[in-house]
């Protein structure tokens, strides 16, 4: 498939969510989608509302127990949807019931540091490098006896999902990734780039200090608010949007997991040794031969790679879409039906 670009416009939908508890504490709940129908054939999922996503379930995968969701027919083809940071499962609030109303199984794992999922012992390293995160995909799919499934994700899922589809292509039916090939390196990592692109990593800096972990522990909501509107800066999320997200940063391994991951990236934290050989996989840039479609909002405010730099990685079939109307980098949860659709593409 050779690479397209898609200009869609789209009106984004406001997510209504459980009113929190307090400011990064309340309930976790996703909308019930309805009846499974044939599948490709997308259908509006039922209005967002308070108990959006129903009551998330707990399976041991690998040194976890990962909570997660699941919607659609049990025998429909797998999704597995990965959020990123600072975000949660409510990023798929509307995508999810879209796949699952189109004859998906889907599941949305919160990843470690997130939500109800937690470390199964207390001595586990809180590890956010690159490669665990895709471990800890497949540890859930081997748990659900998944033998492959279509991994999509943006921010930290989509790299998750590009790791997936690269190291066990075996695994994986497909890839929609937001931002394209987001695989990288510690030494990549430790360059220095141009100083505007230096500035784009601002939050990276400040994670690297002792006040930067002790500040975001103290102040994990305002800090993903930020980020939200710095990110996306044309969605209009409301509090009832961002409320429903905010439990999921009162993880208690969710601040260490965070700044593992930011410190990890610029050498400045190490790494797991059971994992050394995976990064030297993922520090050669493996090509990503699955069926893939990535994904880009025409108003991206995160640092993220240009198309036109990473279309090589994939030598499976391909395709680009560019999302317009002012789509960020949330593009999961800002443009829902254009990430459903793509997902539905790429299992066709």
């Amino acid at each position: 498939m050779r690479r397209t670009t898609d200009a869609i416009d789209v009106e984004r939908r406001r997510l209504l969510g459980a009113a929190a508890m307090t400011a990064c504490m309340g309930p976790i709940g996703l909308i019930a989608p309805g009846g499974a129908k044939a599948l490709g054939t997308v259908q509006d999922p039922a209005p967002p509302g308070p108990m959006a996503f129903g009551l998330a379930k707990t399976i041991a995968a690998g040194e976890l127990d990962v909570s997660y969701l699941e919607l659609g027919p049990p025998a429909g083809r797998p999704v597995i949807l990965l959020h990123g940071w600072p975000y949660d499962v409510h990023a798929f609030a509307e995508a999810a019931p879209l796949l699952a109303s189109a004859g998906h199984r889907v599941i949305v794992p919160h990843l470690r540091g997130f939500g109800t999922t937690r470390f199964r012992s207390p001595d586990a390293l809180r590890n956010g490098q690159q490669s665990v995160l895709a471990v800890d995909v497949i540890a859930l799919m081997d748990a659900l006896k998944l033998e492959k499934a279509l991994v999509a994700g943006f921010d930290w899922g989509a790299r998750t999902a590009c790791i997936v589809a690269a190291l066990w292509p075996q695994r994986c039916d497909g890839l929609v990734s937001v931002s394209g090939y987001l695989i990288g390196s510690q030494r990549a990592g430790t360059m220095p780039l141009p100083p505007k692109a230096e500035l784009a990593w601002w939050y990276q800096f400040y994670f690297a200090t002792e006040r930067g972990r002790a500040g975001y522990a103290a102040n994990r909501c305002e800090f993903a608010k930020l980020i939200w509107r710095m990110a996306s800066p044309d969605w209009r999320f409301d509090d009832a949007t961002f409320d429903a997200t905010a439990p999921s940063f009162d993880n208690p391994d969710h601040v260490a997991i965070v700044i593992h991951n930011y410190r990890w990236r610029i050498g400045l934290a190490e790494g797991d040794p059971r994992y050394e050989r995976l990064e030297g996989q993922l520090a050669a840039a493996p090509p990503i031969t699955v069926p893939s479609i990535s994904m880009e909002g025409d108003m991206n405010g995160a640092p993220h790679p240009e198309p036109e730099t990473y279309r090589r990685k994939f030598t499976g079939r391909y395709s680009h879409r560019l999302i317009g109307g002012g789509v960020g980098h949330n593009l999961p949860q800002e443009a829902p039906r254009a990430f459903a659709d793509a997902i539905i593409a790429v299992a066709r």
